[in-house]
């Protein structure tokens, strides 16, 4: 019996925008997925020490809400559950564990595709799963060093990153169209961003 094609989508989400959404669901079209993971970064060690993070369980909530309306995509709180650092390869082996026959499809952007062998445990991420490359916008293109197994799927080349988000919220600029209605429901609710939106 063929396991399901399961996509890996892991990010920070601070917060979730379209962008991540038509990256998410293209991906999840074009590799005929049978389901893509939103997954939200418990605590994003790249990022550690970088910036304010919002918390774990806000960023989810953004995520569920932002998934709303899709039966492709799901918010996944398995980092959240497992607790500490996060690491790519714990959940690649937590995901594997659950459904063995399981296909897994990692995606990242081209711009950390070329740092795969830096990451936590890379053989440990190369035996278990495909890599699937996107371009993100003004970031360059790139490959995943010799050795890695991936596809690069085109994705819509939207230039939107949650960092401008985070100062539209706190400047007062519109957010509208850039951010799911769900989402800008949700970060009011919480008060998350210093802002209206």
């Amino acid at each position: 019996m063929v396991g399901s094609r399961i996509g890996i989508f892991g990010g920070t989400f601070d917060p979730p925008h379209v962008g991540h959404l038509a990256t998410a669901v293209n991906v999840a079209h074009t590799l005929e997925l049978d389901r893509m993971l939103l997954m939200v970064a418990n605590v994003p060690w790249q990022k550690v020490g970088t910036r304010q993070i919002s918390p774990a369980a806000d960023r989810l909530a953004l995520v569920e809400a932002a998934v709303t309306r899709s039966p492709l995509l799901d918010a996944s709180s398995l980092e959240l559950e497992r607790g500490g650092e996060t690491y790519t390869a714990d959940t690649l082996a937590e995901l594997s564990a659950q459904d063995p026959e399981a296909e897994l499809f990692l995606v990242v952007g081209a711009d950390a595709a070329v740092g795969l062998d830096t990451w936590k445990r890379p053989d440990e991420i190369r035996a278990c799963c495909t890599i699937v490359v996107v371009d993100r916008p003004g970031r360059g293109t790139g490959r995943p060093p010799a050795g890695w197994d991936h596809v690069h799927v085109d994705v819509p080349q939207l230039e939107i990153s949650s960092s401008d988000l985070r100062e539209r919220f706190r400047d007062g600029r519109p957010v509208d169209y850039l951010v799911p209605p769900e989402v800008l429901a949700v970060i009011a609710q919480r008060d998350l961003y210093g802002g209206a939106g």
